[in-house]
């Protein structure tokens, strides 16, 4: 066909993907024999098994024309359409020539996937099966007596990874107002004070955490003030009250109390973890029962013999 003409992947989108015929407006008197040269041109090829048109062949494998049905997406403009169906055309030959590559170059105890196939199909739908389960029957409720008591009797599972503190700590311009009634309060331990630094936090501080009875880790604190130490362990045994400056902002720092790692870690820091450890123990239990229940079951109403 003439080199103004629509390529095949044009043909392709227009005929097969939204079932429109090309009309070429370049120039008016062409319209009729392009039409009837369209007609004529044989872009697909028949497969005499499948009586279906063909696209493309990679050695046995074989892409459908009505396989392309989908592929664009509605509303999509006609170049990049037409890019859509260029790579989805060389995405299938380049899969199909792999896949023989494979299954030329390994032995057939290697290629044989069908029982791995249905295993993982075993697992999807058993996996579906105890979720739903889960989610129908799962206890999630956890009271703080159940925590304490798991955390008591599991000492040596607490042990800590990593330095925590208890802190209050703020962030603030160095140009802003009542710095040294700032320096006073973040000291003190009294609810007036305290009161009144909150207060402050809210008008003036860039950031700041003023929950002095949650643990946190200590590397997340230097997440937030730049504070230099080689030593951590040394450092927090010997820091309590921090001042540290730079070329535009103040940070305060009071550490109310602190754990080094390999300690045992306090419940108030673990429970959440511990919330979660008894629920996961639940659904075990949960799908154990389910399990055992089903094969007494089976046993017992014959569906299940050993023979």
């Amino acid at each position: 066909m003439p080199s103004f003409f629509y390529t095949k992947v044009e043909y392709l989108y227009h005929v097969l993907i939204i079932n429109q015929p090309i009309i070429l407006l370049k120039k008016n008197h062409y319209i009729f024999v392009i039409l009837l040269l369209l007609a004529s041109c044989s872009y697909f090829k028949k497969d005499g098994q499948e009586g279906r048109d063909v696209v493309a062949k990679a050695f046995n494998y074989y892409l459908y024309r009505d396989e392309l049905t989908g592929v664009v997406p509605a509303g999509v403009s006609l170049n990049d359409s037409i890019s859509i169906v260029k790579n989805y055309i060389e995405n299938w030959l380049r899969q199909k020539i792999v896949l023989n590559k494979a299954e030329n170059n390994l032995d057939d105890a290697k290629k044989n996937v069908e029982r791995q196939l249905e295993e993982y199909r075993n697992s999807l739908v058993v996996y579906a099966y105890e979720t739903e389960l889960i989610n129908q029957k799962l206890d999630t409720l956890v009271s703080d007596d159940e925590v304490e008591a798991f955390y008591n009797n599991n000492q040596n599972t607490f042990q800590l990874k990593d330095n925590i503190i208890r802190v209050i700590y703020l962030k603030l311009s160095k140009k802003s107002p009542k710095l040294n009634k700032v320096r006073d309060w973040y000291r003190s331990d009294s609810k007036k004070d305290r009161d009144a630094l909150r207060d402050y936090c809210h008008q003036y501080a860039l950031n700041y955490y003023l929950d002095e009875n949650a643990w946190l880790l200590f590397d997340d604190l230097l997440k937030e003030i730049p504070i230099k130490t080689y030593d951590k362990e040394q450092f927090l045994q010997n820091n309590r009250l921090i001042e540290i400056e730079d070329s535009t902002n103040l940070y305060l720092v009071n550490i109310k109390g602190f754990m080094v790692k390999n300690s045992r870690s306090p419940l108030s820091f673990e429970k959440n973890n511990i919330r979660a450890m008894i629920i996961n123990e639940r659904k075990l239990l949960l799908i154990e029962e389910m399990e055992q229940k089903a094969f007494e079951t089976a046993k017992k109403n014959g569906d299940a013999e050993v023979y």
